[in-house]
């Protein structure tokens, strides 16, 4: 019997297209690498972002260039880039629906929990969450399988009882390597070959579907 609901953050709850891209082309141009316009990298949206950063440098995630990257993409997120962002549709009266329901909600995503609570907060959406999980600024918990095995541990829940809400395919690995079973959605930034190759339990095309399902 599912109790507690898992939900990622970028891609499924909010589109943070605009201040994520904006902000990581910013970060990337302060240590001399900037991205042409015409270069799509909205593959970055959902996995951890410094790893994401050293691959467009073509650097190792631990070298310095990639830490100057990230700082220079906080330097603008922190202040714009975070409210860059909009709510998908139907997600507030769902998650509305699922509290009253009685399904206790977490936040999981890989974004540090101080700008995920930002976010949730901006757009009225933190009061249908019993906490907000997200990552340090330091980088611990980018890892979502790390990250879903902090929340299990903090909030002492059964594996079994719970779905994760996602879509990428971090969130379904992640997920399922705490035996948690996952649902997709397919309007976010995970390819469809991307989600057919990690092949969640579900999929659904709004986060209102979510409804029928658990």
């Amino acid at each position: 019997m599912i109790k507690n609901i898992l939900i990622d953050l970028d891609g499924t709850l909010t589109d943070p297209k605009v201040g994520i891209t904006t902000s990581a082309r910013y970060g990337l141009a302060k240590v001399g690498h900037p991205i042409p316009e015409s270069e799509n990298i909205d593959w970055i949206i959902g996995p951890p972002l410094k790893a994401s950063l050293a691959k467009i440098l073509n650097v190792d995630p631990h070298d310095v260039l990639a830490d100057q990257a990230l700082l220079g993409y906080r330097e603008r997120f922190s202040v714009t880039g975070l409210f860059e962002n909009h709510v998908f549709e139907d997600v507030a009266h769902t998650l509305a629906t699922l509290k009253s329901k009685g399904y206790r909600l977490f936040l999981a995503t890989a974004k540090p929990e101080v700008y995920a609570r930002q976010i949730l907060d901006h757009f009225d959406l933190l009061q249908y969450f019993e906490y907000p999980y997200g990552s340090e600024l330091n980088g611990e918990r980018t890892n979502k399988g790390e990250l879903i095995a902090y929340i299990l541990e903090q909030e002492q829940l059964q594996a079994e009882e719970c779905f994760m809400v996602g879509d990428r395919e971090h969130d379904i690995f992640g997920a399922r390597s705490n035996g948690i079973e996952t649902i997709a959605v397919e309007y976010g930034y995970g390819s469809m070959a991307e989600l057919d190759a990690a092949q969640p339990k579900a999929r659904i095309q709004r986060f209102a579907d979510l409804l029928n399902l658990i």
